[in-house]
This record gives C-alpha cells, sequence and structure tokens, in this order.
C-alpha cells in the first residue's frame, strides 16, 4: 500500500517539475526582426506567457578604445564621458546640449512582478540611483568633443523631457512640470522653478519618463506619458492621465488627452510638415515575436488601442473588459520597429548633415530588448520616409553595442540633432554621449 502511494507522489512530484519546467522556458521568435518591421509587419498569433522570457544582454562596459560601429560614411565619437546615467538629450539654440542624468525613482518591489522588475533593472545596467540633474554640455572650440561639462539644474525627480521656448526653459519631472527662466549662454540655473501641473506618478509608476515637445508656435507643450503597467494589471485608477500624449497649453494652464491608447510613448519630434510623431513601446508577455513597437503619427483625439487593442485593432483577450465596439475608431500605427526593441529616442534628419540619404526620415534609438530571445534593439536606425510617410526598411546607423559574447558594452537611449548637423546619441549603460557625423 506504502509502496503505491510513494510512487504516486513520486510521480505527481516529477510532472510538477515538468510543468514547471514547462512554464518557465522561454518563448524563441518564429519570425526574423525584419519581419515584424515596418510599414506591414506580421502580426502572428499570440503566445501568452505565465512568467515572461528574460534574455538579458549582461553590461561589460566599452573599454577606453572601444565605440559602437557606424555606417559606411559615418564616424562616430565620444562627446561626453563619464556621465550619470544619461538619458534625454536637448540642443539648446547656441549649441549648448542639456543631458538629463537621471533614473525611476526609488519603487517598492512588491510581488513577483517587481522582483523580476528589479532583478532585470539591475542585470541590464539600470539598477542605479537617479542623479536628479540636468547637465550642460559645451563644445566651445568646435572639435566634437565638450570641454564644459557643468552641473546646470540639480535637486530634480527623476527629470526628463526639456524644452526651451523663448527665455524659459520647461523641465518634465516624473510628477510634474517645472518652468525656469533662462538667458542664452547661462551654464546653471539655481532659482527655484515653478510648477505648472502635475503628472499621475501613483506607486509603482511603470514607465516614469515624462518626455516634452514644443509646438512649432511656442503656445502648446505635448507631454508623452507611459502607462503604469503592461495591459492595465496594476488597477484603471492608476491609470488616469497615462498611455497618452498630453496636450498642455502655456496661456491657459490647462492640460488636455492628446491622443490616447499609447502604452508607453517616449521619444517625440516634428517632421518638417509640422507634423507630431511618436515611438512607442508595445505590451509584454505575448511571445517574442509580438507585439511590434512603433512609429506613429500623433493625431488628435486618435486612440491607439492599449490596453484592449493593438496595431489597428488585434486584439487582447487578456484584457477585461474588452471594449469590442471600439476596434473600429482606433488608428493603426505607422511603422513597426520590431518586437521588443524599446524604441526610445526619436530625431528627424531634415537638419542633419549625415548624408543625402540621411535627411528624409527619422533616426530611432531602439534601447534594446530584455524579453525577447534571441535579443532585438540595441542600435540607433534611420527610418526612411517618402511623400511624408515612413516607407521601405530602416537603415543602420550603429550598431555594435553589444559585443562578440552578447553582452552590452552600451545600450542607445535618445538623440538629437546638434547645432553642427551631427547626431548625438546618449548611452545610458556606457554613460556616454556618442557624436556621429559624416567623413569629410
Amino acid at each position: 500500500m506504502w509502496k503505491h502511494v510513494r510512487n504516486i507522489i513520486l510521480i505527481v512530484i516529477v510532472l510538477a517539475l515538468l510543468g514547471i519546467w514547462y512554464i518557465i522556458q522561454p518563448d524563441v521568435a518564429k519570425l526574423s526582426l525584419d519581419a515584424v518591421t515596418g510599414a506591414s509587419p506580421e502580426i502572428t498569433a499570440p503566445r501568452p506567457q505565465t512568467i515572461p522570457t528574460i534574455k538579458i544582454a549582461e553590461v561589460d562596459r566599452w573599454q577606453a578604445s572601444e565605440a559602437p560601429v557606424a555606417a559606411p560614411g559615418l564616424i562616430v565619437e565620444r562627446f561626453a564621458e563619464g556621465l550619470d546615467h544619461p538619458r534625454n538629450l536637448y540642443a539648446l539654440p547656441n549649441g549648448d546640449i542639456l543631458v538629463a542624468e537621471t533614473n525611476s525613482p526609488p519603487r517598492e518591489a512588491k510581488g513577483i512582478e517587481g522582483f523580476v522588475m528589479k532583478w532585470r533593472m539591475g542585470k541590464a545596467g539600470a539598477g542605479v540611483p537617479s542623479a536628479n540633474r540636468i547637465i550642460l554640455l559645451r563644445d566651445a572650440d568646435g572639435d566634437g568633443k565638450a570641454e564644459l561639462k557643468t552641473p546646470f539644474l540639480t535637486g530634480l525627480n527623476s527629470p526628463f523631457g526639456m524644452v526651451l521656448i523663448g527665455e524659459k526653459l520647461y523641465v518634465a519631472n516624473t510628477d510634474g512640470l517645472v518652468v525656469f527662466p533662462y538667458k542664452q549662454g547661462d551654464t546653471k540655473i539655481t532659482v527655484k522653478g515653478k510648477e505648472l501641473t502635475k503628472f499621475n506618478a501613483l506607486a509603482p509608476n511603470n514607465h516614469w519618463t515624462r518626455n516634452l515637445a514644443a509646438s512649432p508656435d511656442g503656445k502648446k507643450i505635448y507631454i508623452a506619458v507611459g502607462s503604469n503597467s503592461n495591459i492595465g494589471e496594476n488597477g484603471i485608477e492608476t491609470e488616469n492621465g497615462r498611455a497618452m500624449v498630453l496636450e498642455y497649453d502655456i496661456a491657459t494652464d490647462k492640460k488636455i488627452p492628446y491622443a490616447i491608447g499609447m502604452r508607453n510613448p517616449v521619444g517625440l519630434d516634428w517632421d518638417k510638415s509640422g507634423r507630431l510623431w511618436s515611438v512607442v513601446n508595445e505590451r509584454d508577455m505575448l511571445g517574442s515575436d509580438m507585439v511590434p513597437d512603433y512609429l506613429a503619427l500623433v493625431e488628435f483625439g486618435a486612440d491607439y488601442g492599449w490596453p484592449q487593442h493593438y496595431w489597428g485593432g488585434f486584439t487582447d483577450a487578456r484584457v477585461s473588459p474588452p471594449k469590442p465596439a471600439k476596434r473600429e475608431y482606433e488608428r493603426r500605427p505607422d511603422y513597426a520597429l520590431g518586437a521588443h526593441t524599446a524604441p526610445l529616442g526619436l530625431a528627424f534628419g531634415y537638419n542633419g548633415k549625415l548624408g543625402a540619404g540621411l535627411t528624409e526620415g527619422a533616426f530611432v534609438a531602439r534601447h534594446g530588448s530584455w524579453n525577447r530571445k534571441p535579443v532585438s534593439g540595441y542600435d540607433v536606425i534611420f527610418v526612411p520616409f517618402a511623400k511624408g510617410e515612413p516607407a521601405g526598411k530602416p537603415i543602420n546607423v550603429l550598431t555594435g553595442f553589444l559585443d562578440k559574447d552578447g553582452n552590452a558594452q552600451g545600450r542607445p537611449t535618445m538623440l538629437a540633432m546638434a547645432k553642427d548637423g551631427s547626431l548625438l546619441v546618449s548611452d545610458d549603460v556606457g554613460n556616454i554621449i556618442w557624436r556621429v557625423r559624416a567623413k569629410n
């Protein structure tokens, strides 16, 4: 009798272990990254996961003589180094560059999701405290290297977005928009800023960045605010004012949702026709092939589907309530940037001087995946435009952020077109600002 009981127990244990082993196996991509990139990506059936695929490029930072690989005809150089987790970049009219040295505010790691997030952030080189400041870089002699590196604004709260309108510098902390006086040539601001409006920063405050773009007439500011979750699982009350681009009217001190249903919009920039675009990080845990992150024209009143739908109407069956009726009113993104590539930086190349093939379109920094096998992103690409719309496959601009062993020497983060027409790329793992220019 006891022998049979023992055998049954052993069988149950073996089956349980096999079940656990099966559940934790990573989902391997069945499509190439190219197949889920472009204006018409291949959208496959989702492969929902209880435990996400975790494939992190561990950090092995650049040595002094190392650099990413620039495309033919381009040169990449170190504009500034020795920074503290540099994220966003902003080019001032006089050529000075502002760099937000920043990271997520402290967060309590609750449950499995919190534990996994804390663990993977540490593995990816992002588990560092926020410096909470903006640094000014100045290349006064024009040699392509910043000889001045000085604290410009301190005492901020996970700052990210920056935009200058006239003699006012607007900065987006994770919890609010703040304005400071600025005069051209200033190397430090010491006066206390004035908070204009607050942002939803409820815990756990996932997707903490708040990027900014000023309207061409300088009357309004557009604010990219990511969701507080993957698919709304932290409660809908935590998503008010999130997963959208907000419009803030300076004269009336009012903000409204401008475009919604964007899980995590980050990069913002204007094309030469005065239209606003954003790059957006899509949802996780539907497999290594889904869902493609994207580049989209940000239209007033548009709904891009999150959390119920993705890519113009595909239903995410995990989300409740489903809301099928709203699918027909949702806007499809314009250009897929690959699954889990984590696009952050966006900069149109119209004012750049990197060559004729790199002006009509947009540069995108793909920060790199943590939940796809094989990894994706970890590069800077150029999305060509034709007749005002993205067209064709992307062009590699900077690669080589991963070494031969798959370790991350750096991770491209945000972009800015410098006054001299070069492209600046922040590297928040390498703690470097890279400068990409055309060969002389």
